[in-house]
Formats: structure tokens, sequence, C-alpha cells
């Protein structure tokens, strides 16, 4: 006899054989690839306020508050400003002058509409059943949806997905208003541009940012705890990027940490007081140190669930909890936290929950970061295989090489490819410039596919293109051997 069977006729309307906690990347998915098996599904999303005026926010906060809006910030930052043009007609060239914020949101108000309505569309067509609420669970098989609005809903359902993402996380010290002191949520909010902003935490989040308002011409002091950025990147990308931000003016404060952070209203300053006595001033201050998970929300005790630091769950292969029907996906299971895997988490959950199982190769996930100059990569940085002691070669194509490169203005970028010298075996890719995490995609698939290096090298590739820069690479690296 099915789940649905055995609960009964008393909750036939309210019985679904996958709930989906979420309708962010990895919530959407899930929920999708269930429907599309033929399953019952519904989709739990929780407005963006409390009460009777709160609204949906579909698509969650990749949509409206993270991914979507912050990106789409960027674009507008590089089409205002003229970014891409300054090396032809002059570091201070711009498109349009006395940039508003304002004048960055209108893109970014249209993209978050039209991709609300695209995601509504998509469940919709698959009879995905959308409830608006703040979910908790009332035992492993029942949740409670409660919104403010009407009386609370009961749900029963054969499997679960929590893929209910995550927030910024706060910190005692940082008195956040909106006003000065933001976090990332709350930065496309401000009313207008920083002449100086301090930046609190060279994650990920903190460097898009922190370059996007150094292409402004905004005075950018970025501040973290670690003495280096971003470990898990290769570290000459990463050198490269600190070297253009540095010509923009940044300053980088590394291995310091925050004490304490005052407001001055009268002259309109924040300043920050550092462990080691320092004291940096200025305009606003951006804290994105971290994440915290939204299962708080949830009563996960009542699903026999035990959430770890940050509220993240832990997972398995098939990203099951602890409780094999509840599962889990996206932002909430922490690193690597991308739109991008988040997706195919949840897909390859539902895949697993109904019979189809599917698993995720972690050497070929694509990493995009997307700061001024943007970065991407695929595989093994150079640091990693010298850790390991794997024998590699590189191969180097930069863009002012490249016809393209000279076209597009991009004197910097750089296409790095890792390959042993043996087997010809390419273990990594990793690109910073113009368009690098559309083109990182090239290398992604040969590796896939296990082309060893000379693929490259006897490809034919359009010209002129940014695509090029892989043969160019693949030659000087072979040249090498």
């Amino acid at each position: 006899m099915s789940f649905l069977a055995k609960i009964g006729e008393s909750m036939a309307g309210n019985e679904y054989d996958l709930v989906v906690i979420g309708s962010g990347p990895a919530g959407q998915k899930s929920a999708i690839a269930a429907a599309k098996m033929r399953k019952r599904v519904a989709v739990i999303q929780r407005g963006s306020g409390d009460g009777p005026a709160a609204a949906t926010q579909i698509g969650g906060v990749c949509v409206h508050t993270g991914t979507i809006p912050s990106k789409t910030f960027r674009e507008s930052v590089l089409y205002l400003t003229g970014f891409s043009q300054r090396s032809f007609y002059g570091k201070d060239y711009f498109v349009k002058a006395n940039i508003s914020m304002q004048d960055l949101m209108f893109r970014v108000h249209a993209v978050v509409q039209r991709e609300s309505e695209v995601i509504s569309n998509q469940l919709r067509r698959n009879q995905i059943t959308i409830i608006d609420g703040t979910a908790r669970f009332v035992d492993p098989h029942t949740i409670e949806v409660t919104n403010g609005k009407e009386a609370s809903q009961v749900l029963r359902a054969e499997y679960v997905m929590i893929a209910c993402g995550t927030r910024p996380a706060h910190n005692p010290a940082i008195p956040l208003d909106g006003k000065r002191i933001f976090d990332s949520d709350q930065i496309t909010e401000i009313e207008k541009l920083p002449r100086e902003i301090i930046v609190v935490g060279a994650g990920v989040i903190g460097l898009e940012f922190a370059s996007m308002f150094a292409a402004l011409n905004v005075e950018v002091t970025l501040i973290d705890a670690r003495p280096t950025l971003l470990d898990f990147a290769d570290r000459e990308i990463i050198e490269s990027l600190q070297y253009q931000l540095r010509r923009r003016g940044t300053i980088f404060r590394m291995g310091e940490k925050v004490e304490s952070v005052t407001v001055d209203e009268e002259r309109g300053r924040v300043s920050a007081k550092m462990e080691s006595g320092k004291t940096i001033h200025g305009e606003a201050l951006l804290y994105t140190v971290g994440r915290q998970a939204n299962t708080d929300l949830l009563n996960l005790d009542a699903a026999g669930i035990k959430p770890e630091p940050r509220g993240q769950l832990k997972v398995n292969q098939f990203f099951q909890t602890d409780v094999p029907h509840i599962y889990a996906a996206g932002d909430v299971i922490g690193f690597p936290s991308l739109a991008s895997t988040s997706m195919e988490q949840g897909r390859l959950a539902s895949s697993h929950m109904f019979g189809t199982p599917g698993m995720l190769d972690p050497r070929l996930l694509p990493y995009g970061i997307y700061t001024i100059p943007e970065i991407s990569m695929v595989g093994h940085s150079e640091e990693y295989l010298t850790k390991e002691k794997i024998n590699y070669e590189v191969g180097i194509s930069k863009y002012e090489e490249l016809a393209k490169g000279q076209m597009l203005g991009d004197e910097q970028g750089m296409v790095k490819i890792l390959f042993c010298p043996t087997s010809f075996n390419i273990l990594g890719v990793h690109i910073i410039g113009d368009r690098a995490a559309e083109i990182v995609h090239i290398g992604q698939a040969a590796m896939s596919l296990g082309a060893p290096i000379h693929y490259f090298r006897d490809t034919v590739f359009n010209y002129p293109t940014l695509a090029e820069a892989y043969k160019v690479a693949a030659l000087d690296g072979l040249n090498k051997c």
C-alpha cells in the first residue's frame, strides 16, 4: 500500500509525496524533478515579513537578496561606469556621471521581478502546489504552515526536502542599523553611494561587493581575520585579483579582527576599532562574515534532527539527513553554497528519493566568483597538487595576447591550465578576467569527457574569441614538455 493510502482520507487535500521547504535553487529543482516523476509535490515559501502584509519570496534568497540582485548590481556597475572601456578612454571614464543607487537598482528590480515570475510559472506548469508561510515540523512526517493571514495548514509528506537557505550571520559587536552599517541582504537598499566603505569579511560575498564599490571609485577598506584571501582558490589568480583591486585604491587589512563599531551620526562617520588598536573610518560599513542557516525556524527536534553549528545540516552522499526520509540541499548544508551546485543537489536528492539515484562529482564542480575582474575555476589548484605530491605542468594564456582580449579592453585576464606531463590529463582550469565564469565550462567539459590537453591544441576555435585562450594555453604548456 502506498504512503498516501496509509494516511487515510481525513487529510486527502494535504497529503504529498514530497514537501519542499524553501523555493531557492535547491528547492525548485527538487520539486520539479519529483513532479516530472508524477509525484504530488508542495513547496513552502516563507514571506518577506510577518503578518498579513507579508509578500511571497518565490525564488528564495537567491532571487530576492542574494545571487540575482548582487550579480545584476554588478552588471549595472560595469555598464554605468564603463569599466571595461577604461583601458581605451582612461581610468576616469564613466558612461554616466554622478551614478546614483537608483540608477544601479533600476536593472536589479526589473530582473528580480522577471526571474520570480519565471520560477512561479515553472512550478505551476509542473502542477506543484505553492504554499506561502513559515514551516515547522510537528513530527517527522507532519509539517505545520503559518503565514499570519489565515488558519495554519497541516501537511503530511512521505519525503521532506529542507532547502530553507541561510541569512547573514550577525555579531553583537556590529550594530547593524540598515542606514550606515549593513549586511549583504541590506546593502543593495542603501539610499546613497558612500564615498568610503569598510567591508568586514573577505570571503566571496565581501570580495564581490568590495570590487563593485571599487569600480564605482568608492574608497574601500577590506578587513578579514584570516591572513590570506579565499584559501580554496589558486594563489596566482588571487594575487592577480589583489593587485587589480589595489590599483583601484582598495586597502587590505588581513589578519585583523574588528573589536567594536561605532557611528557618529553628526559627522556621518562609521568607526571600526581593531583588536590591534587601529581604528578604521568610513561613511558606511558592510558586514559579511558568514551565514546562518534558517533551520532554527523549523522545530527540528520534532523531526529528530540535530543541526550543526550555525544551523547547518549534515547529509550523506545522497543528501539524506540522519532521518532517512528527510533530505537537505543548498546553502543549508554548507560549502560550496553555490546556486549552481544547489540546483543539482536538489535534483539528485529527488532522484534518490524516488528510485533513480545519481552522484555529484566534486572534482568537476565549477566555481564562479563575481568580483571585478571575474574569477572561475574547475578541478585542482597548484597548491593542492603540490600538497598531494602530484606532478603537474602549467599552460598559461594572457588576455593581452588575444585579439578578443584587446577588443574587450581586458589587459589583465588569464587562463591557466594544469595538466599531468606524462598522461596529459587535465587536472584543473583557473581563469581571471572578462567572462571567466562562462568560458570555464569549456575546460569543465573536456575534463568530464577525459580529454587530454592535446584536445585544445588540435581543436579550431572561432577567432577572435576568449575561448581561443585554451589553445594558446595548451601550446604553452606542451612546449614545456
